[in-house]
């Protein structure tokens, strides 16, 4: 299981990755391992407010629907529309192609109390 050391990640099995107030955010290889097969990924809308721990889309596999939660709270500033063609970019590269949105935030603090790698990977007990 891949756990990048320059992200972040929250107890709900997404990425967060930042760049200034912009938060780029996906599912985690160990989250899109356990759903299987990606077929559809249910977007957010640009212009959307979202709090942390909110859900802010969904992914739907072969076994199941997840709800996707943003890891910080703002606003949705970009959609990968991409994966409403390609949603199995979920499952071949979460961490690149795969990403889901980016949230430009209001908290800082709140991208900094998220899990680093080692605490992710404790997380998961890998």
């Amino acid at each position: 299981m891949l756990i990048p050391s320059e992200l972040r990640y929250s107890s709900d099995h997404e990425w967060a990755k930042a760049n200034g107030d912009i938060i780029r955010i996906g599912i985690t290889d160990y989250a899109q391992d356990a759903l299987g097969d990606v077929v559809f990924v249910d977007l957010p809308k640009v212009g959307t407010a979202v709090d942390a721990h909110a859900a802010l889309g969904e992914v739907e596999s072969t076994k199941s629907v997840s709800e996707i939660y943003s890891p910080v709270s703002g606003t949705v500033s970009a959609v990968n529309d991409t994966l409403s063609t390609s949603p199995e970019f979920v499952n071949s590269d979460p961490y690149g192609e795969g990403w889901i949105c980016e949230v430009t935030t209001t908290s800082s603090a709140e991208f900094d109390a998220l899990l680093d790698a080692g605490g992710y990977q404790a997380l998961t007990n890998n």
